[in-house]
């Protein structure tokens, strides 16, 4: 007796018409083993789909989230209204709910489809794994000890990394993107030397040719690399939004600050990126800018976008101790008092800032005593910027003249309660020149340029939790705020416009936020003239 067949929807093509030369099985299959498999297979492509949507969706929101938490604070609320807006406007328009739900449903299945490297429970590709176990070897060494008495210790060789890797990412070209591992408790967090042995090994098994960002949690015993995009080098010198008694010393990452400024680069494309802005006056805690450097790092470039910004509300007295005509084209602007290049030129400079000091310092206790408003002379604010003081210490000596650097002492202790502000610039060959005042006053620091870790520590007082990037262009450092946190920097382009060799835009950007001549206009320096 021959057994009756499944029914075509249950059975396969060959299974529902036999060959008819085909022998008859001799055992009878078991039917509800086949209908319970079956009746699974069906069930599962009926949840492929809402498992993809779902999935999908909980990726949109993951993103929305972290795209909410990259917003600074002052844009979140017009991000809000702008998003309220356009549900509102979909909600009135016909039909306008249902597209909504289907181009909604549309994108949480589109970022909920299998991608190249998702395997079932989010487990990398091969070539993934095969980056975090060769990085995981490398870790072996340094973080294991030879007689551990545990008997399954974190780092171990032939171990597994999913125990030590927390969390992971990777760039669409395969990179390592960001990555958190545990350390064992005997590691030497505290250490500075130990932990920049551990970031030297991971930059290099990362990826060499990029800047990373190391944030330790010694509470945990973590350590969280992540991998840094560039910082615009693209941006010129131009009027940036900021509330007065701001200066824009750069621009930093978006993470590290809270708010962006608009800027038009280059190019003339518009965008907002994070800037590092130091805040001077009464109420400032670093009224004093000291900035070192090697030589072609941008000092000089950071010290004239501050004059350029500080020119619209106040004046601004120049002292150039290198004398190469840096700042000649200042000369002869209004709002500029002087700009000195010469030993006895920047004695005589110096007196006058000092005798201005004190004169506004009188006349603000005057007006404190009789309940008065300050004048006008003496609520505008006055800035110093002194260019190779160092330079100008030594020519002093030699010709048998005071140290300029001893009428500093004045403006530095005293400058911050009359909107006095000095900002210094020099190399690192002339920083043990710097006498104690300039030491101790200047608590705004930036050193520019390709400076060692120790170099950047001695200056700002902490080492940057960023690893060098692997080419320097002008004008790139760190900058540190008192005691805030050391920022990576990128001085926009600020360029002296006399300079035959810079780009005709940047001089261009640089002249139109001169103010105007006040006895024609300013002549080319003295040293193209040689030329």
């Amino acid at each position: 007796m021959a057994w009756r067949p499944f029914p075509p929807a249950l059975t396969p093509l060959h299974a529902s018409h036999p060959h008819p030369h085909s022998a008859p099985d001799l055992a009878p299959p078991d039917r509800g083993r086949d209908l319970r498999r079956a009746a699974a297979d069906h069930a599962l492509d009926a949840l492929h789909l809402p498992a993809v949507t779902a999935r999908g969706l909980a990726r949109l929101a993951s993103a929305v989230r972290r795209r909410w938490e990259r917003t600074p604070r002052d844009r979140r609320g017009p991000a809000l209204f702008a998003v309220t807006t356009c549900l509102l406007v979909l909600w009135l328009t016909p039909y306008g709910p249902l597209l909504g739900a289907v181009a909604l449903a549309g994108a949480a299945i589109w970022q909920g489809r299998d991608r190249p490297s998702d395997t079932a429970g989010g487990e990398p590709g091969e070539a993934e794994r095969a980056r975090l176990q060769t990085l995981y070897e490398a870790l072996v060494p340094h973080l294991s000890l030879t007689d551990d008495p545990r008997p399954q210790p974190l780092y171990a060789h032939d171990g597994d990394w999913r125990r030590a890797f927390a969390d992971f990412a990777f760039t669409e070209e395969g990179r390592l993107a960001r990555l958190r591992l545990r350390y064992p408790p005997h590691f030497g967090d505290g250490d500075p030397e130990a932990r920049a042995h551990l970031q030297e090994l991971l930059c290099a098994k990362a990826g060499r040719g990029r800047e990373y960002h190391f944030a330790w949690e010694e509470e945990v015993g973590e350590l969280t690399l992540t991998a840094l995009p560039p910082l615009p080098a693209g941006v010129c010198a131009q009027r940036f939004v900021t509330a007065p008694g701001e200066t824009v010393l750069g621009f930093t990452d978006l993470h590290t600050v809270r708010r962006t400024v608009p800027v038009v680069d280059e190019g003339g494309e518009r965008r907002d990126v994070p800037p590092v802005v130091w805040r001077t006056g009464p109420r400032s805690t670093e009224p004093h800018l000291l900035a070192l450097g090697h030589p072609g790092s941008g000092t000089t470039t950071l010290l004239r976008s501050i004059a350029l910004q500080a020119l619209r509300q106040g004046e601004v007295l120049v002292v150039d101790g290198g004398g190469a005509g840096e700042y000649a084209f200042l000369a002869g602007r209004g709002r500029v008092p002087a700009v000195e290049s010469t030993p006895a030129g920047a004695l005589s400079a110096l007196e006058w800032v000092v005798r201005e000091t004190e004169r506004r310092l009188l006349a603000a206790n005057r007006v404190r005593q009789t309940g008065r408003d300050a004048p006008e002379d003496v609520c505008r604010p006055l800035w110093v910027l002194v260019d190779r003081p160092s330079v100008l210490s030594h020519l002093a000596r030699a010709e048998g003249q005071r140290d300029p650097q001893d009428l500093l002492q004045v403006p530095l202790r005293y400058g911050r309660a009359v909107r006095v502000t000095v900002a210094l610039a020099d190399q690192f060959e002339g920083a043990g020149e710097l006498t104690g005042a300039v030491r101790a006053y200047t608590r705004a620091r930036v050193v520019l340029g390709a400076a060692t870790p120790q170099e950047v520590r001695a200056v700002l007082g902490e080492a940057p939790s960023t690893t060098p990037p692997p080419e320097v262009p002008p004008g790139r450092g760190y900058a540190r705020l008192g005691s805030g946190p050391v920022h990576r920097l990128q001085v926009p382009a600020a360029p002296d416009p006399f300079d035959e060799e810079a780009a005709e835009p940047q001089r261009r950007a640089v002249l139109e936020l001169l103010p105007e001549p006040v006895a024609g206009p300013p002549r080319a320096p003295a040293r193209w003239a040689v030329r």
